[in-house]
């Protein structure tokens, strides 16, 4: 009968070490067992970008990038995008089950009703230059939150991290259309608690002389339905960063500004943004073959093809591809949107693109759509934020509950330079 082992045979010693698996995963602090000489450190694994290696045990989202599936807590992300909204798939993120009608109305009021922000921070905020990126304001004023609220340091107390929680997912939108205000040059304008999650965050930004802002439903939905799809998505560098920050036990706020820091790079989170450069770059559909070819010679990256995850088609690519149709019949179609469609046409019929797998990702479309409502590029990264903080605080709950949650510490290849002497500043050699 098979055991749950693997056996390892270290061949510089001859000796045989069996590892237990579960999960299929091994422990890495098992390796350390492994060893040349009694005083030796152990084996350890090298695993850069940790592209192989699983940094915690998790039930929020399941990935499997090989057959382009995508669930939130066992829900498939095809069947919430159509059936459900992005406050009711927040608490199923963060709670682990679906709310019922009452669970559900009590969540959004709460969530409703912490929407305001201290009149201090709306002053922090008219201190960034006017040309302030709305990513760098959105980080800057989430961190800044932890010194309005202390409590928050307690994170152990079930009514603190459940306060919060509220209060983050409520207020970042708010911070969010400031920072849009603040770049566009024109007044705040105040949450409006009569408004959905995603038509309250319409009317921050684009509310102008109006009593009351109506938003489009169907620009109000896409906006709900692509919350939805940018919600959580597994161990991701901003995911990741907030566990890697919260295991050190701050208060919420500074764990969520790491995370906002870590999707402010070009390589997370402003994909969508490249992919529009892409295409107005490309100019018409005419030079997409010589753009296409120029791509197969390393010449030229497609942006918005493959994914570090996904080996196959994005599930979320798909979603957003239908509803990118409805924002247009509004909006008026976007010029880019033709040169977008051959251009997957082209590339999923060539073999070369196949074979590497390199299918349309979830940034392809959805900047067509930020920018056809009217958005400047710079704040595509921020409604990502959005999004993704019901997942960061998934991750952050999940993570202080974890019971074999250590302070995160990796290890190091040292490479470096052995016990050397100190030589006195007068008698160092000029470097050549």
């Amino acid at each position: 009968m098979s055991k749950n082992t693997l056996s390892v045979k270290d061949n510089r010693t001859g000796k045989t070490y069996e590892l237990a698996i579960d999960n299929d995963t091994i422990k890495a602090t098992d390796l350390r067992q492994i060893k040349v000489k009694d005083e030796d450190f152990g084996m350890m694994s090298y695993d850069p970008a940790f592209g192989n290696t699983a940094s915690c045990k998790s039930k929020v989202t399941f990935i499997d990038g090989e057959k382009g599936i995508l669930r939130y807590r066992g829900y498939p992300i095809e069947e919430l995008a159509k059936k459900s909204n992005f406050l009711e798939v927040a608490y199923l993120l963060i709670h682990g089950e679906l709310p019922n009608k009452s669970e559900y109305d009590s969540w959004v009021h709460d969530i409703t009703h912490h929407t305001y922000v201290h009149e201090n921070i709306r002053k922090l905020m008219d201190g960034f230059r006017y040309d302030a990126h709305p990513m760098g304001m959105l980080l800057a004023t989430v961190g800044a939150l932890s010194t309005f609220y202390p409590d928050a340091k307690d994170i152990f107390d079930t009514d603190v991290q459940k306060l919060e929680i509220r209060r983050l997912m409520a207020k970042t939108p708010t911070i969010a259309g400031f920072s849009y205000r603040h770049i566009m040059g024109l007044p705040y304008v105040y949450p409006d608690n009569e408004l959905s999650y995603a038509g309250n965050f319409l009317s921050m930004m684009f509310k102008m002389t109006e009593t009351k802002y109506e938003p489009n439903p169907a620009i109000e939905k896409a906006i709900d339905v692509l919350f939805i799809l940018h919600a959580d998505h597994e161990q991701n560098c901003s995911a990741s960063a907030m566990r890697n920050v919260a295991s050190s036990h701050p208060d919420p706020y500074s764990a969520a500004a790491a995370a906002i820091a870590a999707l402010y790079g070009p390589l997370h989170g402003g994909a969508n943004e490249a992919v529009l450069e892409m295409l107005a770059d490309i100019g018409s559909i005419d030079k997409i073959p010589q753009y296409i070819e120029r791509a197969k010679k390393g010449e030229f990256r497609l942006m918005g093809f493959g994914h570090r995850v996904y080996k196959a088609y994005d599930p979320r690519a798909a979603i957003i591809k239908d509803i990118a149709h409805d924002v247009f019949e509004v909006t008026g179609k976007n010029p880019l949107l033709d040169i977008a469609l051959e251009l997957e046409r082209i590339a999923l019929e060539d073999d070369y693109f196949v074979r590497r797998r390199l299918y349309p990702n979830v940034d392809f479309y959805s900047g067509l759509i930020y920018q056809s409502i009217g958005l400047p590029t710079s704040m595509f990264t921020v409604l990502f934020a959005i999004a993704r903080m019901a997942g960061w605080l998934a991750q952050w709950l999940e993570l202080l509950n974890d019971p074999e949650t250590r302070i995160a510490r990796p290890r190091q290849v040292y490479l470096g330079e052995d016990n050397r002497k100190y030589v006195a500043m007068s008698r160092r050699r000029k470097k050549k």
